[in-house]
């Protein structure tokens, strides 16, 4: 099971390791659950590892799509979202993303080594979840 989860990776490629949007999650929490199932006896080995090939394939015509339509993208994986321009934190952004001023200022601190927010123009919470920040 460890070789073909090898060759499943490498046919899914570097996205479902490297970008971690919740496509990507969902797509690496499906395949070891489904491996499991072989491995433990569960399932028959077979039909886990076609099941375990259809998910990846499926990955990687997302991907595809995610990648040559940004409505497609847009769907599968939200925009991103403004939480600092201005000089300002924006609440109602910030309570839709759930993060509060302190999850901000992590990002900020990890993006832009600086805890002063007169030096950032804006924040954002990328796609995938991480929060990012750009310096004036």
């Amino acid at each position: 099971m460890f070789f073909i989860a090898l060759i499943l990776i490498r046919i899914s490629g570097r996205r479902s390791f490297g970008v971690r949007t919740p496509l990507d999650n969902i797509i690496t929490i499906s395949l070891g659950a489904v491996m499991s199932r072989a491995i433990v006896g569960a399932s028959d080995f077979v039909s886990v590892v076609v099941c375990c090939l259809v998910i990846v394939l499926m990955h990687r015509l997302f991907g595809w799509l995610i990648a040559h339509s940004k409505a497609f993208g847009k769907f599968i994986e939200g925009d991103r979202m403004v939480l600092f321009e201005q000089g300002k934190f924006q609440e109602a952004t910030m309570k839709k993303a759930l993060v509060c001023r302190e999850d901000i200022m992590q990002g900020v601190r990890k993006s832009a080594l600086t805890e002063d927010m007169t030096k950032i123009d804006k924040v954002y919470m990328e796609r995938n979840g991480e929060i990012s920040s750009i310096k004036k």
